[in-house]
């Protein structure tokens, strides 16, 4: 019963962190957690299950989850390809003609999926296991039906995007997409195993809960620039997303490593889209009134959450 909870859990709390703590949509649209709970949640679960009865780390986590990404926005949303995403002109800025795409929107919306809509919430639930963290949840029927689900929600999500712009990628541009998913979960399988702890001693989690605080301002901050300014944007994106999955890596690498470095780490992610949350007018109408108690709610109930899991990890 335990491990159906942390399951469930991890299935709502996916779409919660990647659509509603980012603030595209207010309390009232919570029944569409019955379409986002399959197709965020169901990957995140699908992503954590395989890794953990694989014997695979966070490293190849964090591929699979990049993996999603792409699949999300190449083939269910195509935003990587259209000019007019949800009016949005999200490729308006850095567009690579030959590539179809353009690199600012490329490195954004795949960081937030790659971090936000996947590790995190995988992240923080694993906390909240406790013993179970590591060790799968699901039986073989569990596992068959989440990924039915996952594959029913990326359906759905495809089907509704197209019909509400009509927008097909290319055949070259689809295949690719394919091309790339299934070389990184390939890769994602074939990474080394890691080395044991060095003598190196690992850095206080409230220096990794700042620098992933500081990430967070980068990686946010970059898509206030104009568009004479693309390159600056760029760099801040790389720097932002490259500089925390290195910094990460070497850390975790020290000994002494434990739950609330990683609670840090999730937690500075988390607290990014709690602060950018006030600053995110939703996609869909709402009221001022609405709008700023939703943030509320979303806010401090992310906040509860962190308090929750960093003091779980502080005990054990």
């Amino acid at each position: 019963m335990r491990r159906t909870v942390l399951a469930l859990g991890l299935a709502l709390l996916s779409p919660l962190v990647a659509e509603f703590l980012l603030g595209d949509f207010p309390l009232t649209s919570l029944p569409f957690l019955a379409l986002l709970a399959p197709t965020y949640g169901g990957a995140a679960l699908l992503i954590r299950e395989v890794a953990r009865r694989a014997g695979l780390g966070w490293p190849s986590i964090v591929l699979m989850s990049l993996a999603y990404g792409v699949f999300e926005e190449g083939i269910m949303t195509m935003s990587l390809f259209n000019p007019d995403y949800a009016g949005a002109h999200l490729l308006a800025k850095g567009f690579v003609p030959a590539l179809g795409i353009a690199v600012p929107w490329t490195l954004f919306v795949l960081g937030l999926h790659t971090v936000w809509s996947m590790s995190v919430p995988i992240a923080l639930v694993e906390e909240l296991a406790g013993p179970q963290r590591t060790t799968p949840w699901l039986g073989g029927a569990g596992l068959a039906v989440t990924a039915v689900l996952a594959g029913l929600g990326a359906a759905a999500m495809t089907f509704f995007s197209y019909m509400n712009g009509h927008f097909l990628a290319s055949v070259p541009q689809i295949a690719s997409v394919l091309v790339i998913v299934a070389a990184l979960v390939a890769l994602a399988f074939r990474l080394p195993e890691r080395r044991a702890a060095s003598v190196r001693r690992a850095p206080s989690p409230w220096l990794v809960l700042g620098v992933t605080l500081a990430a967070g301002v980068v990686f946010e901050f970059q898509i206030m620039l104009p568009g004479p300014l693309v390159g600056v944007a760029i760099a801040m994106l790389v720097l932002a997303e490259a500089g925390m999955a290195v910094l990460a890596l070497f850390w975790s690498g020290g000994s002494g490593w434990r739950g609330a470095h990683r609670v840090a780490l999730a937690g500075g992610a988390l607290l990014t889209y709690v602060w950018h949350l006030f600053f995110t007018p939703p996609l869909v109408p709402s009221t001022p009134a609405m709008v700023l108690a939703s943030h509320l709610v979303f806010g401090l109930g992310a906040v509860a959450l962190l308090a929750v899991t960093a003091r779980r990890a502080q005990i054990r």
